[in-house]
């Protein structure tokens, strides 16, 4: 069987590298191409070279237009603008994409789930399969004790961030809320400072730590009279996601029409 051929938007990142790396030594992968922002300085150069695997002979091009014909499936992990755009010229073209950026609105998340039956998507805001494990431990653990504990989420990354609280952590905070039949648009505390006043029992709190070059590290913890029950994980490199981004491309290629997400490639729903 022909590899699947596999477009990187986003290509010359620190993220779309390590996903060129990761495509690289995964079988049944190959880079057809890879894009970057109009009037970025890579543009124009070997892919394969700013990956630090060598030339192989693909440059980076400005539009996913340039090179959703050479492509099967897509991976991105760019921004909500970007990814929306990426997103329509998949299903336009009929190919796969799997989406890893976060900070997605309710506007957002609308078109895709409006598209849902005309697209092949896996839109994940962590494709770690530890965090998803995470995800799944987060909600089974919240069913059995949630309500008689007090739930609260602290998240750390990188300096060089731009969305608060991390896509992750808006998804632990969802998890955590629905298994405990509440809305986290209801409850969610996002940080304290001065005369808060006693925590209400049905508040879960979202806190943001940044600094330095953290990947990404999440705890959930579990507070109740006598315990506390915390479950974490912590990134140390930008591996973890690539690595669980190629696992969703080779999932997604031959899958219906439909907008999954990493709980589906590893069959924890």
């Amino acid at each position: 069987m022909a590899d699947i051929k596999v477009g990187v938007a986003g290509g010359a990142g620190r993220m779309g590298r390590c996903i060129v790396n990761a495509v690289k030594e995964t079988e049944g992968l190959s880079i057809c191409g890879g894009t970057e922002q109009k009037g970025s300085s890579y543009v124009g150069k070997d892919i394969g070279e700013l990956a630090g695997i060598g030339s192989n002979n693909i440059t980076v091009k400005e539009s996913l237009a340039d090179i959703i014909g050479d492509c099967d499936v897509i991976i991105d992990f760019t921004s909500p603008t970007a990814a929306l755009e990426h997103f329509l010229i998949a299903a336009e073209n009929g190919k796969a994409i799997v989406i890893g950026a976060t900070g997605f609105t309710d506007e957002h998340w609308n078109t895709f789930n409006g598209m849902k039956k005309s697209v092949r998507a896996i839109i994940a805001p962590n494709m770690s399969v530890g965090v998803n494990l995470l995800f799944k431990l987060v909600h089974d653990t919240a069913k059995i004790i949630g309500d008689s504990y007090d739930i609260e989420i602290v998240e750390m990354h990188h300096n060089q961030k731009l969305d608060a609280p991390s896509g992750t952590g808006v998804k632990l905070s969802k998890i955590a809320a629905e298994a405990v039949n509440r809305k986290i648009s209801k409850v969610g505390v996002y940080g304290r400072h001065g005369q808060t006043g006693k925590r209400d029992p049905k508040e879960i709190g979202v806190m943001t730590l940044r600094g330095g070059d953290v990947v990404g590290d999440h705890t959930v913890i579990f507070a109740g009279k006598g315990e506390r029950l915390e479950l974490t994980h912590k990134a140390g490199s930008r591996d973890n996601f690539a690595n669980g981004a190629t696992l969703a491309a080779k999932w997604v290629i031959d899958k219906p029409n439909g907008i999954y997400d990493m709980q589906d490639v590893l069959g924890l729903k």
